[in-house]
């Protein structure tokens, strides 16, 4: 077996470790969901995240309650893992385009996942949101004074590449 150089692994050893920042969006009847979950190497601490809708392709809007915006049927916001990690459940109105987590920190692995329902005010099918209805959709994370900015695509998910971690 060979061994490397002491100076190439030291390289390879030194790269700085990261607290990449999955997002998805999960269609379901009746309830759609986002899990977001820390893949990275190392925590994050306070943070915010922010789901925005305003540039999607269709129009999508958040339906919690029945005599708003919505469409047919409705679903609160509902913490379904993580509620620790929050800092305060947001608050998210009939027709909101935008959600945003405040988060105590982030730990790598941890996950959080709620339970919405999401309606296109521009599609066929209102209640139902296909993967390409929600592109263009843009999820941001701040943290450490940085922030992170990815658009959705047509699999319904983002992955943020935050600023290296605090040693």
């Amino acid at each position: 077996m060979k061994k490397l150089p002491i100076a190439i692994c030291a390289a390879l050893c030194a790269a700085p470790s990261f607290a990449d920042v999955r997002v998805q969006f999960l269609e379901g009847a009746p309830k759609d969901r986002f899990i977001i979950t820390n893949e990275g190497t190392c925590d994050i601490g306070p943070a915010k995240l922010i789901i925005d809708f305003a540039a999607s392709n269709a129009g999508l809007i958040f339906d919690v309650t029945g005599a708003g915006a919505g469409v047919e049927v409705f679903q609160p916001f509902e913490v379904t893992e993580g509620a620790d990690l929050l800092a305060s459940l947001p608050v998210i109105s009939d027709g909101d385009q935008t959600a945003t987590l405040s988060m105590n920190g982030f730990g790598t692995g941890q996950k959080i996942a709620f339970t919405i329902d999401v309606d296109d005010t521009k599609g066929t099918r209102a209640i139902t949101v296909s993967n390409d209805e929600i592109n263009d959709a843009t999820v941001s994370l701040t943290a450490q004074g940085k922030t992170a900015v990815a658009t959705m695509g047509a699999k319904a998910e983002v992955v943020l590449s935050t600023a290296a971690c605090a040693s």
